[in-house]
């Protein structure tokens, strides 16, 4: 449920009660003296199990609801939820190919290293609208004069190399800045006058690397209550943004606000709180939206966030043999989803709900969800898995990003969707 502006305080950074009430069967079979042991025992186990996976007991949650979105089918504006629907079968291909598509990563190019390409042949329909389809001159002209931004992690700049793929067949665009690591990236659409941009950020608020020894290690230091310099630093430039972030917090970190330690994520310290990873998301991605409301000299008009995105990992994950070597969707029954991406995906939507309401009262920047959550819950079979030519990680699968072309490509269809509601207003505003 969508939090009202009176509830819209900081939420309880010591983290919700996902852990599992204990059964009371136990007092029905062993006498009152050996109870108490038995169940203080239990709920010791299930305490320091959560401690180290605590994603095992989130509960599956409630969906939180949001608008359904307005779309122009013709000349008509037709209501529907983009957002829920169902994949069925369309054989007219993709719009381009990794011939068509200069720009292709050859990590995402999975049919050059030997995957069957059947997951292409399917669409996503949303429920009450017909089959999206992706439009790129529509959605060049949408946009034409303006900069649009990827702030997030791989999985977001995945999806930037999808819109690249699919802009492509229009124009061809130029690379005119590359930081030495190549992840903060612009390209520009000369004949359209667009930019593109990605913006590197883990967590979207402040962090850093710590280090043992002068060796960086995978722990992090995350300031909940500060935004990402680097991408604070671009704002001035960006009009539409597209957020997102989930992936990097799913290990060791340190949660700081007002620069103290109040917590970590996935620890055992004596002293120190742990939390849990769905809380620390949303307590994060709330600073993100009241910063990009609240800061007065951007030209921000548009901000969308994305939806967490599942992993297909079976049998084990990344580094302990897991693979993803389906071949179709599956139904909406058998969606592969962790219970804790969905309460990720609650949690994200609470803030856009909350966020809206409040950007009421501040019309410098609409806000919309980019929920893709159920729609990719049904691809496991999108994946590069071991068909991704990774020197370096030789024998690994990679299941968490998504193969090019394939159902990622639906993210910037239900992008242009959400763009179509607004038109030439982007053109207009400021």
């Amino acid at each position: 449920m969508a939090m009202d502006k009176e509830a819209a305080a900081s939420p309880n950074l010591h983290g919700r009660n996902h852990i599992r009430k204990p059964t009371y069967v136990f007092t029905h079979v062993f006498p009152d003296g050996r109870t108490l042991a038995v169940m203080l025992t239990a709920v010791l186990f299930v305490l320091l199990l959560s401690t180290y996976h605590p994603e095992t007991f989130y509960h599956y949650p409630m969906q939180t609801q949001i608008s359904a979105q307005e779309v122009k089918i013709g000349h008509e504006d037709k209501l529907c939820n983009l957002f829920n629907g169902t994949w069925v079968r369309d054989f007219r291909g993709p719009i381009y190919t990794n011939i068509t598509c200069p720009t292709m990563p050859d990590s995402k190019n999975c049919g050059k290293y030997g995957k069957q390409m059947d997951y292409v042949n399917w669409k996503w329909v949303p429920h009450g609208c017909d089959m999206v389809r992706f439009e790129p001159q529509l959605f060049l002209n949408i946009v034409r004069g303006k900069t649009l931004a990827f702030a997030a992690d791989s999985i977001g700049r995945n999806q930037m190399e999808s819109l690249l793929c699919l802009l492509s067949q229009v124009e061809t665009p130029n690379k005119v800045y590359s930081d030495t690591k190549d992840k903060f990236v612009t390209w520009h659409f000369r004949s359209h006058n667009f930019t593109l941009m990605a913006l590197w950020t883990k967590f979207l608020v402040e962090a850093s690397e710590r280090e043992i020894n002068g060796t960086v290690i995978e722990m992090h230091d995350i300031h909940l209550d500060k935004l990402d310099t680097r991408l604070a630093a671009n704002l001035r430039k960006i009009n539409i943004l597209v957020i997102s972030s989930s992936r990097w917090f799913f290990r060791k970190n340190y949660l700081y606000e007002g620069g103290k330690l109040i917590g970590c994520i996935y620890c055992s310290e004596d002293n120190i709180t742990n939390f849990d990873v769905v809380t620390a998301i949303q307590r994060a991605l709330r600073t993100a939206l009241d910063n990009l409301t609240n800061y007065q000299e951007h030209e921000l008009q548009l901000t969308l966030v994305r939806t967490a995105t599942p992993a297909h990992f079976e049998n084990g994950f990344w580094n302990t043999g897991g693979y993803c070597n389906r071949t179709e969707p599956v139904g909406k029954g058998e969606a592969m989803t962790r219970t804790v991406e969905w309460a990720i995906r609650n949690a994200q939507a609470e803030e856009v709900n909350r966020a809206q309401k409040e950007s009421i009262h501040n019309r410098r920047m609409d806000i919309e969800i980019l929920d893709i959550t159920e729609a990719m819950s049904m691809r496991p079979d999108a994946h590069p898995g071991i068909h991704w030519n990774n020197k370096w990680m030789r024998g690994y699968s990679d299941c968490s990003h998504w193969c090019l072309p394939g159902p990622i490509d639906v993210w910037n269809e239900l992008l242009l969707s959400v763009l179509k509601k607004y038109g030439t207003g982007l053109h207009n505003q400021h």
